[in-house]
């Protein structure tokens, strides 16, 4: 499937969703599954349409690296257990822009780059606004359901440690120890969530430029 026929297929999808209050989406999928990619990608196919579209991501939602490390600097438990701040992210984003909700939120609390608190801008979502977002473990228990659309980005790990080598500097072995935190992680949160089967719809991005849709789910 070409890519701007993928796009137009999740923007349609995406915008049958009832307007009564935010349709909110998630992208989901390994360390360079190509997550941020297709959300960049979908929210301005949206907003080419006339949508308000919402852009935001869990790496702007993680915790200071105390927490983080809290359980060893090499530890997968560590970076799927402790890597968000799960809390934050549902009191200023999520539960906000639920049905509800206020609708005042914020897409940003922490600039890991600095290791610093950022203090919180709020905004106000047009009635009918569509939040896009992008992160690692989106189908969680504490997250799944917030979401009324999402997508899960099927990538073997031999395809995305190499391209988020690209922009991260990690070794692009999987099995290369440096990189054991971050796969081994990954693999207890597809063990306990399961989430290509909590999906809107499965993707297989293996090929940026020629994307398959290759099924549904709820």
């Amino acid at each position: 499937m070409k890519r701007a026929d993928l796009l137009a297929t999740l923007a349609n999808q995406i915008q049958a969703l009832p307007k009564a209050t935010t349709r909110r989406v998630a992208i989901d999928g390994v360390d360079g599954a190509g997550k941020t990619h297709l959300a960049d990608e979908l929210a301005a196919e949206l907003t080419s349409r006339g949508e308000h579209v919402i852009r935001a991501s869990t790496d702007s939602f993680h915790n200071p690296r105390h927490i983080r490390h809290r359980q060893g600097r090499t530890s997968p438990a560590g970076f799927y257990q402790d890597s968000f701040d799960y809390q934050s992210l549902t009191a200023n984003l999520l539960a906000p822009l639920s049905p509800g909700g206020t609708g005042r939120y914020t897409t940003r609390i922490h600039d890991i780059t600095t290791e610093t608190p950022i203090t919180p801008t709020f905004h106000q979502a047009q009635e009918g606004a569509i939040l896009i977002f992008d992160g690692i473990f989106t189908h969680r228990r504490e997250l799944a359901d917030f979401w009324d659309y999402s997508i899960w980005l099927e990538v073997p790990f031999t395809t995305s440690i190499p391209r988020a080598a690209n922009r991260s500097g990690l070794h692009p072995d999987p099995t290369h120890e440096s990189n054991h935190r971050y796969v081994a992680g990954q693999q207890l949160y597809l063990a306990e969530c399961a989430p290509a089967t909590k999906a809107t719809v499965r993707i297989d991005n293996s090929d940026l430029a020629d994307p398959t849709i290759t099924g549904y789910g709820r």
